[in-house]
């Protein structure tokens, strides 16, 4: 398999290109684009692609951007924008209609700091707000994790069973800039592992609309059917990863990704790119003797609280870290997952690398000195990185 050398922002929109020709032979591929830093280089490499049956329309604004994909995806169309930090707090009137329609949307977002005050670094705040939307969520540690999430995305995203649009994130900068070698499939592989989009509830030449007025009744019944459907979602991604293995000979990462946290007995559980860090930080404690694993959520929507629960079996102390904070609550992350430990288990929420700062292993490890000296679980903390 032919390996370039791309950034993950370029890596994302050769994905979506790919499966955009996938398509081909049915409604086609439509994306909606509006500029936003750091995911701009996404969106300018989608528009210089030659896509069979395609269109990427230049929008003026993030929420038409997303208007765009609806009208798409509502026709049968494969549709896939990128966005980011304000872009995406300004598209999220049409994120909660894209939810509502069931469309499988693919979105890549280069996570960044929300503002004002302005920041253009990286921080999970843009996405988690859209935690309780109905989008999947799959967080990215790595170039080829990234171009391999989105076209698992897509697949996850329109099978019948879960039929509803994905998140597919990446640390603003720390991934979308940087420069990795990537193996890329060919488009013959990407046909095969992509069945043409096939959207039950998509528009045609009969009158019918989508999103009209409902009864209590009807929205709880749709509320259960996107929930079950989320739900349904792991067990999915199981089945894609066994596709995807067989087609291109590498298997996606899982939605979990545990590191020497069989017998640890503490923990560090983390996303995206703090997760490469944290492996490395427990490579160095276990050659001191210290039994010390980590967990890398990687699907933090569905919850996958069962396997959580097992991992999290046992063990001592919980670090949480969280490139994010709820104000005036914590961590999002450690809201989601302290309750799938057992009573007697530590477990402690450190928000570091909130802004975008450069958290090193130094951090960490002074994180897990402190822990290995508490007695209890204390208040989530704010950590400043230089």
């Amino acid at each position: 398999m032919p390996v370039e050398l791309i950034s993950a922002n370029h890596a994302a929109a050769l994905a979506a290109t790919l499966a955009g020709r996938a398509n081909r032979t049915a409604r086609g591929f439509c994306s909606g684009v509006y500029p936003i830093t750091p995911s701009t280089e996404c969106m300018e490499y989608l528009c210089g692609q030659e896509i069979e049956k395609g269109k990427v329309v230049r929008a003026d604004s993030e929420h038409n951007a997303m208007g765009i994909c609806i009208g798409a995806s509502a026709s049968g169309a494969r549709s896939f924008t990128t966005t980011c930090s304000n872009g995406l707090a300004y598209m999220i009137e049409n994120c909660v209609a894209a939810a509502g329609y069931r469309l499988p949307i693919v979105m890549s977002v280069a996570n960044r700091t929300l503002g004002p005050p302005w920041n253009i670094w990286a921080d999970h705040g843009d996405s988690l707000m859209m935690r309780d939307l109905g989008w999947l969520q799959l967080y990215s540690a790595d170039n080829q994790e990234v171009f391999d999430t989105v076209l698992c995305a897509f697949k996850l995203a329109e099978d019948p069973r879960v039929m509803m649009p994905a998140l597919t994130c990446m640390d603003g900068f720390i991934l979308s800039h940087t420069m990795a070698q990537v193996e890329v499939p060919s488009q013959e592989q990407v046909d095969r592992f992509l069945p043409p989009t096939d959207i039950p509830q998509r528009l045609d030449k009969s009158a019918h609309t989508l999103g009209q007025m409902e009864t209590p009744h009807q929205s709880v019944v749709h509320r259960m059917q996107h929930h079950q459907a989320m739900l349904t979602a792991q067990q999915v991604y199981a089945e894609i990863q066994d596709s995807f293995e067989e087609v291109f000979g590498r298997r996606p990462a899982d939605p979990l990704v545990t590191y020497r946290a069989e017998d640890a007995e503490t923990l560090i559980v983390s996303m995206g790119t703090l997760g490469v860090t944290a492996e490395r930080v427990v490579d160095q404690l276990r050659e001191q003797g210290q039994a010390v694993g980590s967990v890398r959520v990687r699907m933090f929507r569905p919850v996958l609280d069962g396997d959580l629960r097992k991992i999290f079996a046992g063990k001592k102390r919980i670090a949480v870290l969280d490139r994010d904070v709820s104000i005036g609550f914590g961590g999002v992350l450690w809201g989601e997952v302290r309750g799938f430990a057992e009573p007697a288990t530590i477990v402690q929420n450190y928000m570091v690398g909130v802004g975008g700062g450069d958290v090193r292993p130094e951090h960490m490890l002074t994180l897990l000195a402190e822990l290995e000296q508490s007695h209890e679980s204390g208040a989530p903390q704010i950590v400043e990185v230089a």
